[in-house]
């Protein structure tokens, strides 16, 4: 006997709607499991159970709805129009309850233990340390691992440990909450020994001739630049002297005057400042990007992570602000 089989009643598959929310909850976790897992098979096998439960699961779940939420053959499955508003709505459902569970269990509850958090290099070396070390100021039992990492594709976060990251860059890991931090605004630099006095160009066309430093993590053989004023965009295909994954690294290669590239403008407002750094086209501007809090599905989220996300929420302006 599978574990769904000794409550599936007669009574139960004539009135799915008087199922109790916690059967819901569960029907809709079942549903979101077999959509990122890809099949009934791989959805039965993470969630411990079988397929014949998984799809009678799915069944109820459309027949409580009145609605077909996939279309399935034998060799493909996809979602209906319905299918994937139902996805939509049922992760805020699901993230807004889970929510709820912690905050009632765990209120008053004091972290401890180890928080495993993935930060951008750039941020987690400067403009991260402080709220973290109130953090650990404010929650005495707790200790950091402190994870620098400007990869997007982060490996799969459970299995690594992982509590948390901050991430630069769309989130597409439909297995991750997201939660907007911040838009971060990016500019084009260059040392003025670059120019060999040649004056500043101020159109976005003029940057294509220059040498220019590539951020492989955003762009690699073009830029897309667009006037503040006019709202245009420009396309620029460029051949970058120097490829690197660190905005640390082409700041440097920016300082020493080996070429153009383009940055996080709190990363680079020092060095304008002091004359080190020149803004090019300064009316051009890449897009700016978005910075998340990201952290995996769960039912429970433990008191040492929910303190994490509700200090940076609250400092995100501080911490994330342009300069």
């Amino acid at each position: 006997m599978d574990d769904d089989q000794k409550t599936d009643s007669p009574l139960r598959r004539v009135m799915p709607l008087q199922a109790g929310t916690g059967e819901r909850i569960e029907l809709m976790l079942t549903f979101l499991k077999i959509v990122e897992a890809g099949s009934l098979s791989a959805a039965a096998v993470q969630l411990g159970t079988t397929q014949p439960t998984v799809s009678r699961r799915l069944q109820m779940l459309e027949r409580s709805l009145g609605l077909r939420l996939l279309q399935r053959t034998t060799h493909t499955m996809r979602l209906t129009q319905d299918g994937e508003r139902c996805y939509e709505r049922a992760k805020e459902l699901l993230a807004g309850w889970a929510r709820f569970e912690s905050e009632l269990k765990g209120a008053r509850e004091e972290p401890e233990g180890v928080l495993r958090v993935i930060v951008p290099h750039a941020f987690g070396q400067e403009r991260l340390i402080g709220p973290l070390a109130r953090y650990l100021q404010q929650h005495s039992g707790m200790s950091v691992e402190w994870l620098l990492h400007d990869d997007r594709a982060i490996q799969d976060y459970i299995a690594a440990g992982i509590d948390c990251a901050i991430q630069v860059g769309d989130v597409t890991d439909p297995g991750l909450v997201a939660i907007p931090l911040a838009q971060v605004p990016r500019i084009v630099v260059a040392a003025p020994s670059l120019l060999d006095g040649h004056s500043i160009p101020q159109d976005a066309t003029d940057l294509a001739a220059l040498p220019w430093l590539a951020l492989r993590t955003f762009y690699r053989n073009e830029v897309l630049l667009t006037h503040s004023g006019t709202g245009k965009s420009k396309r620029i295909q460029i051949r970058p002297r120097f490829s690197t994954d660190s905005l640390y690294a082409l700041r440097s290669a920016a300082l020493q005057g080996v070429g153009v590239g383009i940055g996080s403008r709190w990363v680079m407002t020092e060095y304008l400042a002091q004359g080190q750094l020149i803004q090019l086209a300064p009316q051009w501007q890449a897009a700016p990007l978005p910075v998340s809090l990201v952290y995996p599905y769960a039912r429970f989220y433990p008191a040492r992570l929910r303190r994490f996300i509700d200090l940076i929420r609250a400092e995100a302006s501080t911490i994330f602000g342009a300069e």
